[in-house]
């Protein structure tokens, strides 16, 4: 199995539908279904799929049966082999199902006339089926098979009769020299157990001994001329018995041709009918499935979760999109909606319906790359990172322009810098190729890349802050954040402490503040006292006036306003302000080396009318001066 396919749970959906499946031959079939690479392949696929859903649903499930020893069966005939009784009756049984699935789909025609079609192609077996149930049930040769079997068994129950009316009087007049009162069959004869010390008065032969010696069981001799002509009619009777299993092999082996037709077709049944089975076990439909580079969900499901608690999915991806990167708090459903979107469409790739309240449309894909779970190999003594890594690369060595790539937080399992710099690489590398991928992360420089780069868009899974639940209900066009910091403060963590991380992730250059004011403080104030200096006076890392290089693009810009609770630094670049998240920009020259203390910082961010009018405006006031403030809601 595609190591990928394992990681969407797929062989999970695989085990789900041979469950639905009788022949050994569907459930091969389902074992090597992989997706259908020519769209008129995967239209029909689904389509029979629909169309078998459709009888199922109208007329029942179809009363097919699957002898497992059939084709052995029809083998041995074909070879000139003598079937059995109970091989015969498996092949008269199969002949009847034939004719009540070819009657099933008759009356399937208004419902799906491509499914109808399957009964046209099972052959009739009538005359094979009338033939074998005259002639044998399960065990045995019927007396009715043949005029000579009867009379032979009719000879031999009258003969038997005889012979037993015999014994019985012998039982009665040699009492004194029996060991006991009964009449037995050995090697084929009747006979009487006589004590071994009596032998000799006895009239007859021996024909065998107790495990003891003290009893022999002896056939009389006025029985003996009937027990020799009753076994001569057993001979004949095995051999008319024979005569009939092999005239009725030879007619299994005429119809060897229609009846591997009719297993081939009964074959293909049993997989169409499980595809509409599992999809009626799942409330499953059929999707829209093409070329477009295109995917829409509406009100998915995960097919191994429970639907009455599975919140469904809406996901989109079209246009120009290519990429989705989902944000959110951990255990907030970020993965199960990757598995979810991955395993949809190669479920539908395959000829499966999805669980999809309201259908959709899946886009076919050359290739499934995936990125999900813990790829740490003890065995290959590789670490997480080391794991995950191997594994992207592997993508990146094989992903296409018409691959979906499925990545589970990505660039995760090292130091986070680094990591969230190869994140941002690797999908970089995959909007280049125009491949669809949909990631996973927390990373603030791989959510400013979503925000940022073209053909990516953000989605985010939705918290309940009133009570620190997450939601698993996906907001297209959002970006979220981990929650951890807010997590971590409705759960008892210190204002100080929290301010102090606060200042780590976000920046900023803090005003002096006495410890006891963030000690104090509620978690509602948080927000107010980011910025401010923690008491342990370490240092902020933007402030204004700080020169900064802004990446990737290396351009040098100076620091209007410091880290905002959002992560974002407003920074002036040759004469324009920008808003820049924190994480892409370094500091180059603190304003504390550039600048003296009491610098006025207008010089630099304002313009030259906005300085004169605040000279005069701060002697008098003037109503035809004003000052033109730019927007805080920069880009």
């Amino acid at each position: 199995m595609n190591p990928y396919f394992e990681m969407l749970e797929f062989p999970a959906v695989l085990e789900k539908l041979k469950e639905c499946a009788l022949s050994d031959a569907a459930k091969a079939k389902i074992d090597g279904l992989t997706p259908a690479l020519g769209e008129a392949a995967c239209v029909n696929a689904m389509a029979e799929t629909t169309a078998a859903r459709a009888v199922l649903d109208a007329l029942g499930a179809p009363p097919l049966t699957m002898m497992k020893n059939l084709a052995e069966t029809v083998t041995l005939a074909e070879i000139g082999a003598m079937l059995t009784p109970g091989q015969l009756s498996g092949a008269a049984l199969f002949a009847v199902a034939c004719k009540r699935v070819a009657a099933y789909l008759l009356r399937a025609a208004g419902q799906a006339p491509a499914i109808a079609a399957y009964g046209r192609e099972i052959a009739p077996l009538e005359d094979l089926r009338e033939e074998i149930e005259r002639c044998v049930d399960d065990e045995r040769v019927l007396d009715d098979a043949s005029p000579a079997l009867r009379n032979l068994r009719r000879k031999a129950e009258h003969l038997e009769g005889r012979i037993k009316e015999k014994l019985n009087r012998i039982l009665q007049s040699s009492k004194p020299y029996l060991a006991d009162g009964y009449i037995t069959r050995r090697g084929g004869h009747y006979v009487l157990p006589v004590q071994r010390k009596f032998q000799s008065k006895f009239d007859g032969a021996v024909i065998d001994a107790s495990a003891s010696g003290a009893t022999v069981f002896m056939e009389p001799r006025a029985v003996a001329a009937a027990q020799a002509e009753l076994a001569q009619l057993a001979v004949e009777e095995d051999a008319e018995e024979r005569r009939i299993l092999y005239t009725l092999s030879v007619l299994v082996a005429d119809h060897a041709g229609a009846l591997r037709r009719n297993v081939k077709t009964m074959e293909t049944l049993d997989f169409l009918f499980a595809k509409a089975k599992l999809s009626a076990a799942m409330k499953a439909g059929a999707v829209e499935i093409g070329g477009e580079r295109r995917i829409s969900i509406r009100r998915g499901r995960h097919p191994l979760l429970a639907p009455e608690t599975c919140v469904p999915l809406d996901f989109e991806m079209a246009g120009d999109t290519r990429g989705v990167i989902i944000t959110g708090p951990n255990t907030g459903g970020k993965t199960v909606t990757l598995k979810t979107v991955g395993l949809l469409s190669l479920m539908a790739q395959c000829g499966l319906h999805v669980p999809c309240g309201e259908g959709g449309y899946i886009a076919m894909q050359d290739g499934y790359w995936c990125d999900i779970g813990d790829s740490q190999d003890i065995s290959q003594n590789l670490s997480t990172f080391s794991g995950h890594m191997t594994n992207v690369v592997r993508i990146l060595q094989n992903a296409s322009a018409d691959s979906l790539v499925l990545l589970d937080e990505l660039g995760s399992g090292t130091d986070p810098a680094e990591g969230e710099g190869i994140a941002v690489a690797v999908l970089e590398e995959l909007r280049r190729r125009h491949c669809m991928f949909l990631v996973t992360t927390h990373y603030p420089r791989v959510k400013t890349y979503a925000e940022d780069a073209a053909c990516v868009t953000s989605a985010r899974m939705a918290f309940d802050r009133a009570t620190l639940a997450p939601l698993y209900r996906l907001e297209m066009g959002k970006s979220g954040e981990s929650c951890a910091l807010y997590i971590a403060g409705r759960l008892g963590l210190m204002p100080r402490l929290l301010e102090e991380a606060r200042r780590v992730v976000y920046g900023g250059r803090p005003e002096e503040a006495p410890e006891t004011a963030a000690v104090d403080a509620p978690p509602s104030r948080l927000v107010r006292l980011a910025g401010k200096a923690p008491a342990n006076g370490l240092s902020a890392r933007f402030a204004m006036g700080d020169s900064v290089i802004v990446l990737p693009e290396q351009e040098t810009g100076i620091v209007y306003k410091p880290t905002d609770e959002r992560g974002d630094v407003i920074v002036q670049v040759k004469g324009e302000k920008r808003r820049v998240k924190h994480t892409r920009l370094r500091l180059r020259v603190p304003a504390s080396e550039l600048y003296p203390p009491d610098y006025d910082f207008s010089i630099v961010f304002d313009t030259v009318e906005n300085r004169k009018a605040a000279r005069v405006l701060g002697k008098r006031y003037d109503p035809n001066v004003e000052i033109v403030r730019e927007k805080d809601d920069l880009p």
